[in-house]
């Protein structure tokens, strides 16, 4: 698999195993500690080529992906499946399966400054994705339809309008 573009992993493990199945630029986070170089850089290249960000599927993973939002625009975020991605006990995208990334790279959602939908919490309510005992799971199941990533209720508002998912679709889902 070629990806014309950069992947943002969180470490040399990843890199070691997404080259032996994609051709690509990867940079490396050393987790959720970000240099400020490393942002620069990240910047710099998604100004003339798109950048995917790749990380585990856990609270460091989310934290570098907060961060790369809050500094750099028109991110690609990749999600992973956690059970998808577990091997002898560890979690992360070194442990996932060729065919679990190659289908969070096909399913990027392109991120910008400006959310393109108008969800409100409201429509979440509605839906009974917030605030019931079974939200959670009712997210998750939308979050794996649309490959969204397991998320709280705030992100997963932000992620449906960053994709302009209507509340029709969400019906559908459910």
């Amino acid at each position: 698999m070629k990806i014309d573009g950069l992947i943002v992993v969180e470490g040399k493990s990843d890199v070691a195993f997404l080259s032996s199945f994609i051709d690509a630029e990867f940079v490396i986070t050393n987790g959720s500690e970000i240099s400020k170089d490393t942002i620069s850089y990240i910047k710099k290249a998604a100004e003339t080529k798109p950048v995917y960000v790749l990380t585990d599927p856990d609270y460091p993973g989310e934290r570098i992906r907060k961060i790369l939002d809050e500094n750099v625009k028109n991110l690609n975020h990749c999600f992973i499946k956690k059970e998808n991605s577990i091997k002898h006990g560890k979690v992360g995208v070194a442990e996932s399966t060729r065919e679990e990334i190659e289908t969070a790279l096909k399913s990027a959602i392109r991120t910008s400054k400006n959310q393109v939908g108008n969800l409100t919490i409201n429509d979440l309510l509605e839906l009974g994705l917030v605030g019931e005992e079974n939200s959670g799971d009712k997210r998750d199941q939308v979050c794996n339809a649309l490959h969204l990533g397991h998320c709280t209720a705030k992100t997963f508002l932000k992620r449906l309008n960053y994709c302009n998912i209507k509340i029709e679709d969400l019906k559908k889902i459910l």
